[in-house]
């Protein structure tokens, strides 16, 4: 089978995260700096080898003074380590509609755990100007303290400012080379 090299789309993907604050409400984040490295078996998704990076410095949450913090050693200490990286070992078929499980080593803070992350393969297409697209949509929640994002604080009230579980929303939409 032919190897096939895939380029990510930049202006059609995203990287967004959402976390508990006060366990009342909701905070959303992005990175807007990325890259992925995927290579398949003709356009087969399930054969592929994908390597993928995040500039942590990147990262927006539409306010600059948080964003800062998540920046510093209480989170990401991005001076010391400036990238997340997610590289796929194994794919499994859910329901033969798309859906899959994904799992792969995800390193952030240079501390490296396997996760289990839900995925839905769009399908492949040509578009108006004849390139092959694909398109997936990737899902899941880790732990941010598992990584060594240890901050911890709890109000005079006794709630927990920042929970623990992070949830992750991943759009990705790749051009064939």
């Amino acid at each position: 089978m032919a190897a096939t090299k895939w380029i990510l789309d930049p202006t059609h993907s995203e990287v967004e995260f959402k976390v508990k604050h006060m366990m009342i409400s909701t905070v959303s984040g992005k990175f807007t700096q990325f890259e992925a490295d995927v290579q398949t078996e003709e356009e087969d998704f399930t054969t592929a080898k994908v390597n993928f990076t995040i500039d942590v410095n990147s990262i927006t949450t539409g306010n600059e003074q948080r964003d800062g913090h998540l920046k510093a050693p209480d989170f990401f200490e991005t001076a010391k380590f400036p990238q997340i990286r997610f590289t796929a070992t194994k794919y499994e078929n859910v329901d033969n509609d798309g859906s899959y499980e994904i799992y792969g080593d995800l390193t952030i803070r240079d501390v490296t755990r396997q996760v289990k992350l839900d995925a839905e393969f769009g399908g492949v297409i040509k578009d108006p100007w004849g390139n092959t697209r694909a398109g997936i949509t990737v899902s899941g929640k880790i732990n941010r303290k598992e990584f060594g994002l240890q901050f911890h604080a709890v109000t005079e009230a006794g709630n927990i400012v920042l929970s623990d579980e992070v949830r992750i929303h991943v759009g990705l939409e790749f051009i064939k080379a």
